[in-house]
């Protein structure tokens, strides 16, 4: 699927289904929020400077915000950012897809980038250029967080909620071309140091 599918169906898909433990409670949905704000902070350091990048209604966003990150969500949805600023008003919000960040930060990079629920969804080629993106934005060594899964058998996703999986040789080749260093964390996610990136 395209960018821009994916963004139409996230953006008109109702906000309480989303994510699975919201099926639970809304105390369950915010705790496993500040549950990955808590993995994060494993990795990235303490008052850094960063973008949650597919922010949706703040569910990581919020919590690492409350543990002493300066935080700035983006996210393509602006009815997910507004859910986000009823919740934590002043919070800067960044209503764009990937190849906005660039207008918005100007010059400035940050110190780390984590996005939690945008690559999986994408095709490979969207992928790229997101990661490319998110690694634009990120000063030289800092910290990337992605969620962007190798699997034995790779494929793209088939819908807006499905997930695209990579090969191995694919995602080490792919952070050669980007500037990624992977980084053992533990975590379930990709943990990536930004490098130059190889000519």
């Amino acid at each position: 699927m395209s960018a821009d599918d994916v963004i139409s169906a996230w953006d008109q898909a109702d906000p309480d289904a989303i994510h699975p433990t919201r099926s639970v409670s809304e105390e369950a949905y915010w705790a496993s929020g500040e549950a990955q704000a808590k993995l994060l902070a494993a990795v990235i350091p303490a008052g850094a400077k960063l973008i949650d990048f597919g922010c949706g209604d703040g569910r990581v966003a919020i919590p690492m915000a409350d543990l002493g990150y300066e935080v700035t969500a983006v996210d393509a949805s602006q009815r997910m950012l507004d859910r986000l600023a009823d919740c934590a008003p002043a919070m800067t919000t960044v209503h764009a897809a990937a190849d906005g960040l660039a207008a918005h930060l100007g010059r400035r990079r940050m110190d780390a980038v984590y996005s939690l629920a945008v690559l999986i969804h994408h095709s490979y080629d969207d992928c790229l250029t997101i990661v490319g993106k998110l690694r634009a934005a990120t000063k030289l060594g800092g910290i990337l967080v992605l969620d962007w899964p190798v699997s034995d058998r790779p494929a793209e996703a088939a819908s807006w909620i499905g997930v695209t999986t990579w090969s191995a040789e694919q995602q080490t080749e792919a952070c050669k071309r980007i500037g990624l260093e992977p980084v053992d964390s533990g975590l379930p996610w990709g943990v990536y140091r930004a490098v130059k990136a190889s000519s």
